[in-house]
């Protein structure tokens, strides 16, 4: 076998196998507390949310398009999957979730993934501090009218969690940065509780767990075009929360760990995924961006963490749930604390004065509307046309019309520059003084303006019409040959002569 091929696969997926497997084993642990909780969410059994967060991981460890990223079943998905639930039962959802697949397939097929690239900076970081504040506000129902008992073991779990890496720099153990800390504090907290009979919530407290392996079948419903009606709008609804949650989750994974990803391979493998999960009897999923974040903090950087998250979660679920029934839930709150913690972008608080208004405006926006709606599709739609109609208004703003009158030939001159378009076009005409100009010789210079759409084409006829109408005669110089086949599409031929300075086109 190629040496070279076996390079580049040992890097794609196990770069250090034993990091790998470790970080999986924190992921799995964060995604437990989540995935139970978002099923409920769902309105359906916790083993519907575990088994799709198996089959996820296990899928879109081949597929995806992002090593050392996590997806698994999601809050966001969870919210949209609810009504569909409530009203007609889990077999539509199963059925929903097969056509969303089918749509982030086709979806990532037609590579329009290159759309996430309207998605702006602001809105990112808006994005992943909105979820890192949900994620940290899921934890505060575990501490409502929480025990003396409870709350000294968040502290001791958090004080394992950041206290044992600092320790082993300070005195230069590398067995404790060996083995994440979030592992060691699910142990310790397990076993303390057990031996000093703490009575504590348990992980087997948080609903039923699945006793079995997920079974292959396909969902219960009547082949119809009125099922199809029932899911159409749904499908559509969870497909495109989970393209992107996923895409942005990738982005953010991209930043920490300066790579490139394939992000139309990632909606395809995503769509697979969902696909896979439906088949057996799993709610569909996304990318996980606060365990994927924990992925990579504690070393995953291959497909090897994902997989095992997955094989893990099912293991933990199946074989060896005895012992993780009685696991302390605080101590999955003490790590998606440190999750929560992890995923917020702390530099974006002091960026607020640093960065334009309107930037901080979008960014904030995200951040209040994911919170007040539980949706990260509503937040990030808003913050895109925010930061869409920003940039429209900053755009608009770089027009610059200067006139100059030639003395001896007794000419006005316009001399434009910036960009015209649809929010620019008032600004653009009111710059013109018309009556001062009446019955004189005139130039329009845009040599350096760009005219972009129909409404920029049509402010500059509307200026030569009334100055013509004023007795003047008009000369428009410098269009630019994108401006020109600009006017040639509109179809016009006497706005074409006018522009070009016929006068028989007046």
């Amino acid at each position: 076998m190629n040496p070279s091929f076996l390079t580049r696969l040992r890097a794609e997926w196990a770069p250090s196998i034993p990091r790998e497997l470790l970080a999986g084993a924190v992921a799995t642990f964060a995604l437990i507390p989540e995935v139970i909780a978002f099923s409920f969410v769902a309105g359906v059994d916790p083993s519907v949310g575990l088994f799709a967060s198996f089959v996820i991981s296990l899928v879109i460890a081949f597929t995806g398009g992002r090593p050392a990223m996590v997806s698994a079943a999601a809050g966001s998905v969870a919210l949209v999957a609810a009504p569909l639930v409530q009203s007609h039962g889990l077999g539509y959802l199963l059925a929903a979730g097969l056509l969303a697949g089918a749509v982030q397939v086709a979806f990532g097929l037609m590579k329009l993934g290159v759309l996430m690239r309207f998605v702006s900076s602001s809105v990112r970081t808006g994005f992943v501090n909105a979820l890192a504040l949900l994620i940290f506000a899921a934890q505060l129902p575990h501490l409502h009218g929480a025990s003396v008992a409870t709350w000294g073991a968040l502290a001791l779990g958090l004080a394992l969690i950041y206290g044992l890496p600092w320790l082993g720099q300070r005195l230069a153990w590398p067995a404790l940065s060996v083995i994440p800390s979030p592992l060691i504090c699910v142990v310790v907290l397990t076993v303390l509780a057990s031996a000093l009979g703490l009575h504590l919530p348990t992980v087997g407290d948080l609903g039923r767990l699945p006793d079995a392996l997920p079974v292959f079948a396909l969902p219960q419903v009547p082949a119809s075009l009125d099922t199809l009606r029932i899911i159409l709008l749904p499908a559509l609804a969870i497909a495109m929360v989970g393209l992107l949650e996923s895409v942005l989750t990738a982005a953010v994974v991209d930043e920490l760990t300066d790579t490139p990803s394939d992000k139309n391979r990632e909606c395809a493998g995503l769509g697979l995924a969902n696909i896979a999960a439906s088949l057996f009897g799993g709610i569909a999923g996304c990318g996980m961006i606060g365990q994927a974040v924990g992925n990579v903090k504690y070393g995953g950087r291959g497909r090897l963490s994902t997989l095992f998250a997955g094989v893990f979660l099912l293991i933990l679920m199946v074989a060896l749930k005895p012992w993780v029934s009685q696991v302390p839930v605080i101590a999955l709150v003490a790590i998606m604390v440190m999750v929560s913690a992890e995923t917020f972008d702390w530099k974006s608080l002091s960026a607020l004065v640093r960065h334009p208004r309107l930037s901080s405006a979008a960014m904030l926006a995200t951040v209040a509307v994911t919170i007040a709606t539980h949706n990260l599709a509503a937040g990030v739609a808003v913050g895109v046309v925010l930061s869409g109609v920003f940039f429209a208004f900053k755009v608009s703003r770089m027009l610059d019309v200067r006139m100059h009158d030639d003395a001896q030939t007794g000419q006005r001159t316009w001399h434009v520059s910036g960009q015209v378009f649809f929010a620019s076009a008032d600004a653009f005409i009111e710059a013109f003084d018309v009556l001062g100009a009446e019955g004189r010789a005139v130039c329009i210079d845009v040599t350096h303006a760009h005219f972009w759409d129909i409404t920029a084409v049509a402010a500059l006829d509307k200026v030569v019409q009334r100055l013509r109408h004023h007795g003047c005669t008009v000369q428009v110089l410098g269009l630019s040959e994108a401006s020109a086949v600009l006017i040639d599409r509109l179809g016009d031929d006497a706005v074409a002569g006018r522009l070009r300075g016929d006068p028989a086109a007046g």
